[in-house]
């Protein structure tokens, strides 16, 4: 091996794990993780986020239950995180090394008050609940619980950001679904066709909410995502829609 190849050990990475070796000693946190829900991962639909059925949604069967730390009250509702085992700390030994999944925060793992310090969504640990298909990429069935990296990375979307709209004649409460780029939704606004722009507030997960009666109207979106990207959703929504109804649209985020 020449010197200079010696000073470049970034071109050596030949193999997933080495370069997952490389990039936790930079800037990779370390968290548990385990899994909930069956091998088709139906029990992981719903969930704290309210976007109901994940495939609709655009989150699939790659997605997690975060800890309370990780959670952040619903802000990180979309965002990706990429997981490796942790092949340094105790239960690596149900790790498959070199190995890594990207899953998409859909849930909250809430802390269980009947374990000595809430169990492992107790506070301040970062943990993630992850669906058993997407768990068992990296780990090994009968070890329950292991260590691993984790690092947020940008989201891959198919499709458009998407709205599903619910609530009454004068509450508009809208899960804003399938962001890319930074994945989660920093601040968000709504305009009817005989309305300017009316701020919505977080209610609770995904969901945001504003007092306005706009039901029979055409309805318009604009969404700055955490990332800090603004996007307008103009005449996203057709003056006939009706709570339960869901509309996609052909833009997504960058960032």
């Amino acid at each position: 091996m020449s010197k200079e190849m010696a000073n470049k050990p970034l071109m050596l990475c030949t193999a997933l794990a080495a370069c997952l070796a490389l990039a936790a000693a930079a800037d990779w946190s370390q968290g548990t993780a385990t899994f909930y829900g069956g091998r088709d991962g139906s029990d992981t639909m719903g969930g704290a986020c309210g976007y109901g059925n994940l495939y609709n949604a655009g989150y699939g069967i790659n997605n997690a239950a975060l800890s309370p730390a990780l959670f952040n009250d619903g802000a990180s509702c979309g965002q990706c995180y990429l997981i490796t085992c942790d092949g340094s700390r105790p239960g690596s030994q149900y790790c498959k090394s070199g190995t890594a999944v990207t899953v998409t925060a859909t849930n909250l793992c809430p802390s269980n008050y009947a374990l000595p310090n809430g169990g492992w969504c107790g506070p301040g640990r970062p943990h993630f609940d992850m669906s058993q298909p997407a768990w068992e990429n990296i780990g090994i069935y009968s070890g329950g619980v292991i260590p691993v990296l984790y690092e947020r990375v940008k989201c891959r979307r198919s499709g458009g950001v998407r709205f599903s709209i619910a609530g009454n004649n004068y509450f508009l409460l809208v899960n804003i679904q399938n962001l890319a780029g930074s994945g989660s939704v920093g601040a968000a606004w709504v305009k009817g066709d005989k309305t300017g722009w009316i701020q919505m507030s977080r209610n609770w997960g995904a969901n945001w909410h504003a007092h306005s009666g706009l039901v029979g109207q055409g309805l318009s979106f604009a969404v700055t995502s955490t990332g800090g990207q603004y996007l307008q959703f103009l005449n996203a929504v057709p003056g006939w829609w009706q709570f339960g109804m869901a509309f996609s649209t052909y833009q997504n985020f960058d960032y």
